[in-house]
Protein backbone atom coordinates (compact mmCIF):
# COMPACT_ATOMS: atom_id res chain seq x y z
CA UNK A 1 0.00 0.00 0.00
CA UNK A 2 2.83 2.33 0.82
CA UNK A 3 4.36 1.69 -2.56
CA UNK A 4 1.08 2.72 -4.14
CA UNK A 5 1.08 6.10 -2.34
CA UNK A 6 4.74 6.86 -3.02
CA UNK A 7 4.18 8.61 -6.38
CA UNK A 8 1.40 10.71 -4.82
CA UNK A 9 3.66 11.79 -1.95
CA UNK A 10 6.40 12.76 -4.35
CA UNK A 11 3.87 14.77 -6.36
CA UNK A 12 2.60 16.57 -3.23
CA UNK A 13 6.15 17.37 -2.10
CA UNK A 14 7.00 18.76 -5.51
CA UNK A 15 3.81 20.82 -5.58
CA UNK A 16 4.34 22.20 -2.06
CA UNK A 17 7.93 23.09 -2.92
CA UNK A 18 6.71 24.93 -6.00
CA UNK A 19 4.13 26.78 -3.89
CA UNK A 20 6.80 27.73 -1.34
CA UNK A 21 9.06 29.03 -4.09
CA UNK A 22 6.21 31.10 -5.53
CA UNK A 23 5.44 32.55 -2.11
CA UNK A 24 9.09 33.32 -1.55
CA UNK A 25 9.24 35.10 -4.91
CA UNK A 26 6.22 37.19 -3.91
CA UNK A 27 7.83 38.03 -0.55
CA UNK A 28 11.12 38.94 -2.27
CA UNK A 29 9.31 41.19 -4.71
CA UNK A 30 7.35 42.99 -1.96
CA UNK A 31 10.51 43.45 0.08
CA UNK A 32 12.32 44.91 -2.93
CA UNK A 33 9.36 47.16 -3.69
CA UNK A 34 9.45 48.48 -0.11
CA UNK A 35 13.18 49.17 -0.43
CA UNK A 36 12.60 51.15 -3.63
CA UNK A 37 9.85 53.16 -1.97
CA UNK A 38 12.07 53.72 1.01
CA UNK A 39 14.81 55.05 -1.26
CA UNK A 40 12.31 57.44 -2.83
CA UNK A 41 11.26 58.73 0.57
CA UNK A 42 14.85 59.21 1.67
CA UNK A 43 15.43 60.57 5.15
CA UNK A 44 11.89 61.84 5.55
CA UNK A 45 10.08 60.35 8.48
CA UNK A 46 6.98 58.30 7.81
CA UNK A 47 3.88 59.63 9.54
CA UNK A 48 1.64 56.67 10.36
CA UNK A 49 -1.83 56.85 11.80
CA UNK A 50 -2.92 54.79 14.79
CA UNK A 51 -4.92 52.54 12.47
CA UNK A 52 -1.84 51.86 10.32
CA UNK A 53 0.29 51.12 13.37
CA UNK A 54 -2.32 48.66 14.63
CA UNK A 55 -2.45 46.82 11.30
CA UNK A 56 1.33 46.49 11.14
CA UNK A 57 1.51 45.27 14.74
CA UNK A 58 -1.10 42.55 14.10
CA UNK A 59 0.83 41.23 11.07
CA UNK A 60 4.17 41.47 12.89
CA UNK A 61 2.94 39.39 15.82
CA UNK A 62 2.29 36.42 13.53
CA UNK A 63 5.82 36.55 12.12
CA UNK A 64 7.73 36.71 15.35
CA UNK A 65 10.74 38.87 16.19
CA UNK A 66 13.42 36.85 14.36
CA UNK A 67 11.59 36.62 11.01
CA UNK A 68 10.34 40.20 11.32
CA UNK A 69 13.93 41.41 11.67
CA UNK A 70 14.75 39.76 8.35
CA UNK A 71 11.82 41.02 6.28
CA UNK A 72 10.70 44.34 7.84
CA UNK A 73 11.61 47.40 5.74
CA UNK A 74 9.33 50.15 7.07
CA UNK A 75 9.41 49.60 10.81
CA UNK A 76 11.59 47.46 13.03
CA UNK A 77 10.54 45.20 15.91
CA UNK A 78 11.87 47.80 18.33
CA UNK A 79 9.56 50.39 16.77
CA UNK A 80 6.52 48.18 17.26
CA UNK A 81 7.54 47.57 20.87
CA UNK A 82 7.90 51.32 21.38
CA UNK A 83 4.35 51.82 20.09
CA UNK A 84 3.18 49.23 22.57
CA UNK A 85 4.94 50.96 25.48
CA UNK A 86 3.41 54.29 24.51
CA UNK A 87 -0.09 52.81 24.52
CA UNK A 88 0.51 51.33 27.97
CA UNK A 89 1.88 54.62 29.27
CA UNK A 90 -1.07 56.51 27.77
CA UNK A 91 -3.48 54.22 29.57
CA UNK A 92 -1.92 55.03 32.94
CA UNK A 93 -1.37 58.74 32.34
CA UNK A 94 -3.74 61.01 34.23
CA UNK A 95 -4.01 64.82 33.96
CA UNK A 96 -2.08 66.44 36.76
CA UNK A 97 -3.27 69.29 38.91
CA UNK A 98 -0.20 71.35 38.01
CA UNK A 99 2.17 73.14 40.31
CA UNK A 100 3.47 76.67 40.58
CA UNK A 101 1.86 79.96 39.58
CA UNK A 102 -0.87 79.41 36.95
CA UNK A 103 -0.41 81.13 33.58
CA UNK A 104 -2.42 84.13 32.51
CA UNK A 105 -5.71 83.11 30.94
CA UNK A 106 -6.29 83.61 27.26
CA UNK A 107 -9.09 86.08 27.98
CA UNK A 108 -6.81 88.28 30.11
CA UNK A 109 -4.08 88.23 27.46
CA UNK A 110 -6.57 89.37 24.87
CA UNK A 111 -7.79 92.19 27.12
CA UNK A 112 -4.24 93.40 27.79
CA UNK A 113 -3.42 93.54 24.08
CA UNK A 114 -6.74 95.21 23.27
CA UNK A 115 -6.36 97.90 25.94
CA UNK A 116 -2.79 98.66 24.89
CA UNK A 117 -3.64 98.96 21.18
CA UNK A 118 -6.77 101.03 21.73
CA UNK A 119 -5.17 103.35 24.31
CA UNK A 120 -1.67 104.40 23.30
CA UNK A 121 -1.10 106.43 26.50
CA UNK A 122 -1.94 103.63 28.95
CA UNK A 123 1.01 102.23 30.88
CA UNK A 124 1.35 98.96 32.76
CA UNK A 125 -0.30 100.20 35.96
CA UNK A 126 -3.14 101.87 34.07
CA UNK A 127 -3.92 98.61 32.28
CA UNK A 128 -3.61 96.75 35.58
CA UNK A 129 -6.25 99.04 37.12
CA UNK A 130 -8.59 98.62 34.16
CA UNK A 131 -8.31 94.84 34.47
CA UNK A 132 -9.06 95.05 38.20
CA UNK A 133 -12.30 96.89 37.33
CA UNK A 134 -13.25 93.84 35.27
CA UNK A 135 -12.49 91.41 38.08
CA UNK A 136 -9.00 90.31 36.95
CA UNK A 137 -6.04 90.78 39.30
CA UNK A 138 -2.65 90.74 37.61
CA UNK A 139 0.67 92.40 38.36
CA UNK A 140 2.31 95.13 36.23
CA UNK A 141 5.09 92.69 35.35
CA UNK A 142 2.50 90.33 33.84
CA UNK A 143 1.13 93.16 31.71
CA UNK A 144 4.67 94.02 30.62
CA UNK A 145 5.45 90.41 29.66
CA UNK A 146 2.25 90.03 27.64
CA UNK A 147 2.89 93.26 25.73
CA UNK A 148 6.49 92.25 25.08
CA UNK A 149 5.39 88.85 23.73
CA UNK A 150 3.03 90.58 21.28
CA UNK A 151 5.58 93.15 20.13
CA UNK A 152 3.79 96.14 21.70
CA UNK A 153 6.05 98.90 22.95
CA UNK A 154 5.66 100.70 26.31
CA UNK A 155 3.30 103.66 26.57
CA UNK A 156 5.80 106.54 26.01
CA UNK A 157 7.05 104.94 22.78
CA UNK A 158 3.69 103.70 21.54
CA UNK A 159 2.40 105.72 18.57
CA UNK A 160 -1.24 106.77 18.35
CA UNK A 161 -2.99 104.52 15.81
CA UNK A 162 -4.41 106.22 12.74
CA UNK A 163 -7.82 104.72 13.52
CA UNK A 164 -7.81 106.34 16.99
CA UNK A 165 -6.94 109.71 15.48
CA UNK A 166 -9.80 109.47 12.99
CA UNK A 167 -12.35 108.57 15.65
CA UNK A 168 -11.21 111.41 17.92
CA UNK A 169 -11.76 113.99 15.15
CA UNK A 170 -14.55 112.22 13.28
CA UNK A 171 -16.79 115.20 12.70
CA UNK A 172 -13.96 117.52 11.65
CA UNK A 173 -12.31 115.47 8.90
CA UNK A 174 -12.76 115.52 5.14
CA UNK A 175 -10.75 113.22 2.88
CA UNK A 176 -10.06 113.66 -0.80
CA UNK A 177 -8.71 111.61 -3.67
CA UNK A 178 -8.80 111.09 -7.44
CA UNK A 179 -10.09 108.16 -9.45
CA UNK A 180 -9.53 107.62 -13.16
CA UNK A 181 -11.83 106.43 -15.94
CA UNK A 182 -10.81 105.44 -19.48
CA UNK A 183 -13.05 107.04 -22.13
CA UNK A 184 -13.24 106.20 -25.84
CA UNK A 185 -12.62 109.16 -28.17
CA UNK A 186 -11.83 109.57 -31.85
CA UNK A 187 -8.15 109.24 -30.98
CA UNK A 188 -8.54 106.17 -28.81
CA UNK A 189 -8.49 105.87 -25.03
CA UNK A 190 -8.20 109.07 -23.00
CA UNK A 191 -7.82 109.09 -19.23
CA UNK A 192 -10.23 111.30 -17.28
CA UNK A 193 -9.52 112.30 -13.68
CA UNK A 194 -12.40 112.70 -11.20
CA UNK A 195 -11.83 114.59 -7.94
CA UNK A 196 -14.08 114.11 -4.92
CA UNK A 197 -14.22 115.05 -1.23
CA UNK A 198 -15.74 112.80 1.48
CA UNK A 199 -17.09 113.82 4.89
CA UNK A 200 -16.02 110.97 7.18
CA UNK A 201 -18.78 111.50 9.73
CA UNK A 202 -21.79 111.75 7.42
CA UNK A 203 -20.29 109.94 4.37
CA UNK A 204 -21.51 112.77 2.13
CA UNK A 205 -19.52 113.24 -1.07
CA UNK A 206 -18.75 116.51 -2.84
CA UNK A 207 -17.80 116.12 -6.50
CA UNK A 208 -14.83 118.34 -7.25
CA UNK A 209 -14.85 117.99 -11.02
CA UNK A 210 -13.91 115.85 -14.02
CA UNK A 211 -11.06 116.68 -16.36
CA UNK A 212 -8.39 115.24 -18.63
CA UNK A 213 -5.87 117.75 -17.32
CA UNK A 214 -5.82 118.07 -13.51
CA UNK A 215 -3.61 121.14 -13.63
CA UNK A 216 -3.25 124.10 -11.30
CA UNK A 217 -6.23 125.94 -12.81
CA UNK A 218 -8.54 122.92 -12.33
CA UNK A 219 -7.43 122.50 -8.71
CA UNK A 220 -8.01 126.21 -8.02
CA UNK A 221 -11.58 125.94 -9.33
CA UNK A 222 -12.17 122.86 -7.17
CA UNK A 223 -10.90 124.68 -4.08
CA UNK A 224 -13.24 127.66 -4.68
CA UNK A 225 -16.28 125.39 -4.94
CA UNK A 226 -15.27 123.44 -1.84
CA UNK A 227 -15.73 126.23 0.71
CA UNK A 228 -19.36 125.41 1.74
CA UNK A 229 -18.45 121.74 2.18
CA UNK A 230 -15.61 122.60 4.59
CA UNK A 231 -17.69 124.62 7.04
CA UNK A 232 -16.85 123.41 10.54
CA UNK A 233 -14.03 121.15 9.34
CA UNK A 234 -10.45 121.26 10.59
CA UNK A 235 -8.57 118.54 8.69
CA UNK A 236 -8.29 117.55 5.04
CA UNK A 237 -6.66 114.16 4.38
CA UNK A 238 -4.98 113.73 1.02
CA UNK A 239 -2.10 111.74 -0.43
CA UNK A 240 1.22 113.17 -1.60
CA UNK A 241 0.13 113.63 -5.21
CA UNK A 242 1.59 116.77 -6.79
CA UNK A 243 -1.88 117.65 -8.14
CA UNK A 244 -2.61 119.17 -4.73
CA UNK A 245 -0.63 122.27 -5.60
CA UNK A 246 0.33 125.24 -3.44
CA UNK A 247 -2.37 127.33 -5.12
CA UNK A 248 -4.99 124.74 -4.18
CA UNK A 249 -3.82 124.77 -0.56
CA UNK A 250 -3.74 128.57 -0.40
CA UNK A 251 -7.41 128.81 -1.47
CA UNK A 252 -8.63 126.56 1.35
CA UNK A 253 -9.99 128.15 4.55
CA UNK A 254 -7.30 129.04 7.06
CA UNK A 255 -8.93 126.85 9.71
CA UNK A 256 -8.40 123.70 7.60
CA UNK A 257 -5.13 121.86 8.11
CA UNK A 258 -3.93 119.46 5.41
CA UNK A 259 -2.76 116.03 6.59
CA UNK A 260 -0.83 114.03 4.02
CA UNK A 261 -0.92 110.25 4.23
CA UNK A 262 2.33 108.21 4.35
CA UNK A 263 3.87 106.89 1.16
CA UNK A 264 2.19 103.76 -0.27
CA UNK A 265 -0.34 103.61 2.57
CA UNK A 266 -3.86 103.47 1.05
CA UNK A 267 -5.29 102.30 4.38
CA UNK A 268 -4.54 105.75 5.80
CA UNK A 269 -7.29 107.06 3.50
CA UNK A 270 -9.46 103.95 3.63
CA UNK A 271 -12.86 105.68 3.48
CA UNK A 272 -11.98 107.45 0.23
CA UNK A 273 -10.62 104.20 -1.20
CA UNK A 274 -13.89 102.48 -0.28
CA UNK A 275 -15.93 105.11 -2.12
CA UNK A 276 -13.78 104.61 -5.22
CA UNK A 277 -14.40 100.89 -5.04
CA UNK A 278 -18.15 101.47 -4.71
CA UNK A 279 -18.54 103.82 -7.65
CA UNK A 280 -16.39 101.68 -9.90
CA UNK A 281 -17.89 98.29 -9.05
CA UNK A 282 -21.50 99.46 -9.01
CA UNK A 283 -21.38 101.85 -11.95
CA UNK A 284 -18.28 102.86 -13.90
CA UNK A 285 -16.81 99.42 -14.60
CA UNK A 286 -20.16 98.11 -15.86
CA UNK A 287 -20.40 100.48 -18.81
CA UNK A 288 -18.28 101.54 -21.81
CA UNK A 289 -17.82 105.30 -21.98
CA UNK A 290 -17.89 107.29 -25.25
CA UNK A 291 -17.20 110.92 -24.49
CA UNK A 292 -17.01 113.00 -21.34
CA UNK A 293 -20.67 114.09 -21.05
CA UNK A 294 -22.17 110.59 -20.55
CA UNK A 295 -19.51 109.90 -17.94
CA UNK A 296 -20.23 113.14 -16.10
CA UNK A 297 -23.99 112.44 -16.09
CA UNK A 298 -23.42 108.90 -14.77
CA UNK A 299 -21.28 110.21 -11.90
CA UNK A 300 -23.98 112.70 -10.86
CA UNK A 301 -26.65 109.98 -11.09
CA UNK A 302 -24.57 107.70 -8.92
CA UNK A 303 -24.02 110.45 -6.34
CA UNK A 304 -27.79 111.02 -6.07
CA UNK A 305 -28.25 107.27 -5.65
CA UNK A 306 -25.37 107.19 -3.15
CA UNK A 307 -26.84 109.92 -0.97
CA UNK A 308 -30.56 109.19 -1.11
CA UNK A 309 -31.14 105.57 -2.12
CA UNK A 310 -28.16 103.44 -1.08
CA UNK A 311 -27.77 102.02 2.42
CA UNK A 312 -24.36 102.34 4.08
CA UNK A 313 -22.96 99.76 6.47
CA UNK A 314 -20.70 102.40 8.06
CA UNK A 315 -23.85 104.25 9.14
CA UNK A 316 -25.62 101.25 10.61
CA UNK A 317 -27.09 100.30 7.21
CA UNK A 318 -28.97 103.60 7.03
CA UNK A 319 -29.38 106.17 4.25
CA UNK A 320 -27.29 109.35 4.20
CA UNK A 321 -30.27 111.54 3.29
CA UNK A 322 -33.45 109.57 4.11
CA UNK A 323 -36.62 110.77 2.41
CA UNK A 324 -40.08 110.58 4.00
CA UNK A 325 -42.03 107.64 2.67
CA UNK A 326 -45.22 105.72 3.22
CA UNK A 327 -45.35 102.67 5.47
CA UNK A 328 -48.05 101.09 3.35
CA UNK A 329 -48.71 100.79 -0.33
CA UNK A 330 -47.36 98.90 -3.28
CA UNK A 331 -43.60 98.30 -3.45
CA UNK A 332 -42.17 99.84 -6.62
CA UNK A 333 -38.67 99.68 -8.08
CA UNK A 334 -36.94 102.81 -9.37
CA UNK A 335 -34.01 102.56 -11.76
CA UNK A 336 -31.08 104.71 -12.80
CA UNK A 337 -28.64 104.30 -15.69
CA UNK A 338 -30.81 101.77 -17.47
CA UNK A 339 -31.25 99.54 -14.42
CA UNK A 340 -27.66 99.49 -13.15
CA UNK A 341 -28.76 101.32 -9.99
CA UNK A 342 -32.03 100.32 -8.34
CA UNK A 343 -33.87 101.09 -5.15
CA UNK A 344 -37.27 100.11 -3.75
CA UNK A 345 -39.90 102.15 -1.97
CA UNK A 346 -43.61 102.13 -1.37
CA UNK A 347 -45.79 104.13 -3.70
CA UNK A 348 -47.62 107.08 -2.13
Amino acid sequence: MRADFLPLQVLLLAFSGWINRRQQHVVDYLMEENRVLREQIGDRRLKLTDCQRRRLAVRAKKLGRRLLTQVASIVTPDTILRWHRRLVAKKWTFPGAGTGRPGVMKEIRGLIVRMATENSSWGYCRIQGALRNLGHRVSPSTVRNVLKENGIRPAPDRATPWKTFLKAHWGQIVSTDFFTVEVWTKRGFRTHYALFFLDLETRRVHFGGLTRYPNDHFMAQAARGLAPFLVGKRFLICDRDTKYSMRFKSLLPESVKIIRTPFQAPNANAHAERFIRSIKQECLQRMIWFGEQPLRKAIFDFLEHYHQERNHQGLGNELIEPRPGSATGEVVCHERLGGLLKHYERAA
